[in-house]
């Protein structure tokens, strides 16, 4: 059986405020990650650092269809690399759901260990972009050890 998940959340704002606020280094750098290098453009590679987590990562974009996916693929700890697809899908003028699947780990303990951390991270990235968008707080500000 593949090791993968989903998580999503609805954003109470129109799905281009949404989807920009992923792919917009300034706007993702202002909740989520400590620092992006760049936008996510289809056939790049984005380097993302996390206050939590040391080193850079690279974010090797292959896939961004304005205001609906983005799909990229980062390496795990042992060098394979993880999918995520992030779904954004408009559910009426002012809300989004945004859904974010990852898939790809090893079938092993670490492979499942790696999973269950991201799920739990993707999910803290949804709670932070709704925090974000909806009411200007950064949830992260001061969480890193």
């Amino acid at each position: 059986m593949e090791t993968k998940f989903q998580v999503q959340l609805k954003i109470q704002k129109p799905v281009a405020q949404v989807f920009d606020a992923v792919v917009n280094p300034k706007q993702l750098s202002a909740y989520f990650v400590q620092h992006a290098s760049a936008p996510l453009v289809e056939g790049t590679t984005v380097k993302w650092r996390f206050a939590e987590v040391p080193g850079e990562h690279d974010v090797i974009v292959r896939e961004v269809v304005l205001d609906q996916r983005i799909v990229f693929e980062w390496p795990t700890e042992d060098g394979s690399l993880t999918q995520v697809r992030m779904l954004f899908e408009p559910l009426d003028a002012g809300n989004t759901m945004v859904r974010i699947s990852e898939s790809g780990w090893t079938q092993d303990a670490q492979g499942f260990k790696s999973a269950y951390g991201n799920v739990g991270g993707w999910m803290h990235m949804l709670c932070c972009l709704k925090a974000w968008l909806e009411y200007g707080i950064h949830l992260r500000a001061g969480g890193a050890l």
